[in-house]
């Protein structure tokens, strides 16, 4: 389900830079971490939106989320941004 999710999704941040300045600015929805991430690079992430009050789905597979995300590369995390 959380694939299909981030699929359909109509904006994205792909990546920890991206996601973070997108959580800082309050601008997404929930977050996406991929479980075979390395967690030294997504904890401070999964801190942050504990901080923000952003949900965090874990999914398993980082290569699964790139794909979902339409990049043909892995992706370690995703955020679904907020409409408008």
């Amino acid at each position: 389900m959380s694939y299909e999710k981030v699929e359909r999704a109509k904006e994205l941040a792909i990546g920890i830079n991206q996601t973070v300045k997108a959580i800082e600015g309050n601008k997404v929805d929930e977050v996406f971490i991929a479980k075979d991430a390395e967690k030294r690079l997504t904890q401070k992430v999964a801190l942050l939106c504990k901080e923000k009050g952003v949900p965090v789905i874990y999914v398993d597979s980082m290569r699964r989320l790139g794909k979902a995300c339409g990049i043909d590369v892995g992706a370690a995390i995703a955020a679904i941004k907020k409409n408008g």
